[in-house]
């Protein structure tokens, strides 16, 4: 499979699922700390000094435990761009699969 720029691509579609389950993974385990030091970094009632540590807690847990970092990507080819959450699937598969009546309860429309 070729990029825009006609290399070789970079992460293989395994690879970039895998990522995405780590992420997600990561995204889960760190979600309530996460919330914790951002809404008593935010708390005016306290001390200056107590917010600032918190924000320091905040800055030394991992990127990717955001949830704003996860990325919807398709199961099927690891495409990022025009997936539909509900069947977590890109737009090009999706339409592959409604097409071929693999999909229940999905038909094509017209009007």
């Amino acid at each position: 499979m070729s990029t825009k720029n006609g290399g070789e691509n970079r992460f293989p579609l395994e690879t970039r699922n895998i990522r995405d389950h780590k992420c997600r993974l990561l995204a889960d385990k760190f979600e309530l700390k996460r919330i914790f030091h951002k809404a008593m970094s935010k708390d005016n009632s306290l001390p200056s000094e107590m917010r600032d540590e918190h924000r320091i807690e905040l800055s030394k847990l991992p990127r990717n435990s955001s949830f704003t970092r996860i990325v919807n990507r398709c199961v099927f080819t690891g495409r990022a761009r025009a997936v539909y959450k509900m069947f977590r699937m890109s737009r090009i598969v999706f339409r592959d699969l409604a097409d071929k009546g693999a999909l229940t309860g999905v038909k094509k429309s017209s009007w």
